[in-house]
């Protein structure tokens, strides 16, 4: 996989092996990055379900100040740091080991800009993330990868584009 513009635009990234990681194809990473589009500039970016860290380093590379990527799966969480120092990235992001339900439900410092979720599919999290942020706001926006099938809440609000088979949700804090 490669970081596909910005200050890093074309070097390889390291993924996660195994059938239980799906890395964002590179067509709806560079559709989602350009919907985000003049967001990056300085921004604080959170990637929640982080594997490889792709979102959150494509954020930085685009110009992002800062990344905090939430990932639990040890075999992620090695290949995330190997991305991080190939980039030379580490004083930029900072990484948490752990749930990530249990990250935004305890979360109460100043909302990140950009949050970035890009959960397993077939497992409601999506919904269940949109929940929490209504909740919760943990960021001005919330961008979440998921299955165009999967049902998610009536927010007011909520937008959503499709691209096949996957839909990316946004929906920004009122808070």
């Amino acid at each position: 996989m490669r970081i596909i513009a910005g200050e890093w635009g074309g070097r390889r990234i390291q993924t996660p092996e195994g059938l239980a990681v799906r890395p964002t194809s590179a067509r709806v990473r560079e559709a989602w990055m350009s919907a985000a589009g003049g967001r990056f500039p300085e921004a604080r970016v959170l990637d929640l379900f982080a594997g490889s860290g792709a979102l959150g380093l494509e954020a930085l590379s685009r110009g992002a100040g800062e990344a905090t990527f939430v990932e639990r799966s040890r075999k992620a969480l090695r290949v995330l740091d190997q991305n991080i120092r190939s980039l030379g990235a580490g004083d930029r992001c900072s990484v948490v080991r752990g749930d990530v339900f249990r990250f935004v439900e305890r979360f109460d410092g100043e909302p990140f800009d950009l949050a970035f979720a890009d959960p397993p599919y077939e497992r409601g999290y999506a919904a269940l993330l949109l929940t929490e942020f209504a909740q919760n706001p943990f960021a001005r926006e919330l961008w979440v990868e998921h299955r165009s099938s999967e049902t998610l809440p009536p927010l007011a609000g909520l937008r959503s584009r499709r691209y096949g088979d996957t839909t990316i949700s946004v929906w920004e804090s009122s808070a």
